[in-house]
């Protein structure tokens, strides 16, 4: 991988958009890079100057430049199995494998002292029997303790050290990020989450529910009273004080990335209009991803970076608060927020790369 690397990168092969790197550059591998999340990784990581991206492993597809699969993403790097015996001076590995799968392969790459960003559910519930409640039996139980929730806005200072990060799920980040200033004033009394998100959300998988033949021109629930993203969501919130049930639900929209979370809260308390976009605008005052805005947020705002758009409303008619969530699920929803949290990791800029 080092040599097929140094290769790209001595002449004028690599894309004209990849910045210099910065010297002693930590070296990255992304493993799954053949999936949407791992692609759209492995191309904020070339292009990235404080990472060193040295290979991209898949499945499937091996041999092939990453760039003869997606072309826009112009990341030259050839394809190749995980190795992990090979992966010698490797610094971080973001994994983008399906739960189940990836679990083995963060195992493997911790044994070689590899920090980890994986984008499956393997890592992101504390609780083994919630996990085994909703997604089975884990294949590496023993690293959970190891692992730190990758909501970088929540869990900055954890992941600054964290050896294995799980990146949440686009759902929980969209709707945890709405709710979070909500739970941690105690207002959360009741909540549902109704949340709609592009097809890219699927992965590259066509089936009955991502063809386009069914997803255009048409609006479907999915997961419905048992999506796996209720824990996750719920665990979070808690954490913040909230403990609760949370009502999530799931639905296709024909896009092709984006996604937002439509939050109907019922507060412990009456809560006017002012004091709640000032709860708001104190929460996210200094970070700088998440964006409360003065009116409702659409998909097309965040259209491939990383922000989430807020927006906060008081019904004073039902004595409700409205929470809208916008963000785009291939970037803030997984891969640029597994950026964002390399770049904790490695003290670098938490921008950097990324705007």
């Amino acid at each position: 991988m080092a040599e097929q690397r140094a290769a790209l990168t001595a002449g004028d092969g690599a894309p004209a958009a990849r910045q210099p790197l910065r010297e002693g550059a930590p070296r990255v591998i992304v493993a799954g890079a053949t999936g949407f999340a791992g692609a759209l990784a492995a191309q904020l990581l070339w292009r990235h100057p404080g990472f060193e991206l040295v290979g991209v492993t898949g499945r499937a597809e091996t041999g092939r430049p990453l760039e003869e699969l997606y072309p826009r993403y112009r990341v030259p790097l050839e394809v190749e199995e995980l190795d992990v015996s090979r992966l010698q001076g490797i610094d971080a590995a973001i994994v983008a494998y399906p739960h189940a799968a990836a679990a083995p392969a963060v195992a493997a790459l911790r044994e070689g002292g590899i920090r980890v960003v994986d984008l499956s559910a393997d890592f992101r519930l504390s609780s083994l029997a919630t996990y085994e409640r909703w997604y089975g039996e884990h294949p590496r139980p023993q690293l959970l303790e190891e692992a730190v929730y990758g909501l970088t806005e929540l869990h900055r200072e954890q992941i600054a050290g964290a050896a294995i990060v799980a990146n949440p799920g686009c759902y929980p980040t969209a709707a945890v990020l709405g709710l979070a200033p909500l739970a941690r004033a105690g207002l959360l009394g009741d909540v549902v989450v109704d949340a709609k998100q592009g097809i890219s959300g699927a992965g590259r998988v066509f089936d009955d529910t991502t063809h386009l033949s069914y997803a255009g021109e048409n609006i479907v629930p999915y997961k419905v009273a048992e999506h796996r993203h209720t824990p996750e969501i719920e665990e979070q919130l808690a954490l913040l004080g909230a403990k609760l049930p949370v009502q999530f639900q799931a639905h296709l929209v024909p896009l092709d990335q984006g996604e937002l979370a439509s939050c109907y809260v019922t507060p412990t308390r009456e809560i006017a209009a002012a004091e709640l976009a000032e709860l708001y605008r104190e929460a996210y005052r200094d970070e700088p991803f998440v964006e409360v805005a003065a009116s409702p947020p659409g998909t097309r705002e965040v259209c491939a970076t990383n922000f989430c758009r807020i927006f906060a409303a008081a019904d004073a008619h039902t004595g409700k608060v409205v929470v809208l969530s916008a963000i785009d699920n291939l970037w803030k929803g997984t891969s640029s927020q597994a950026v964002q949290n390399l770049n904790v990791m490695y003290s670098l800029p938490e921008e950097e790369g990324l705007l």
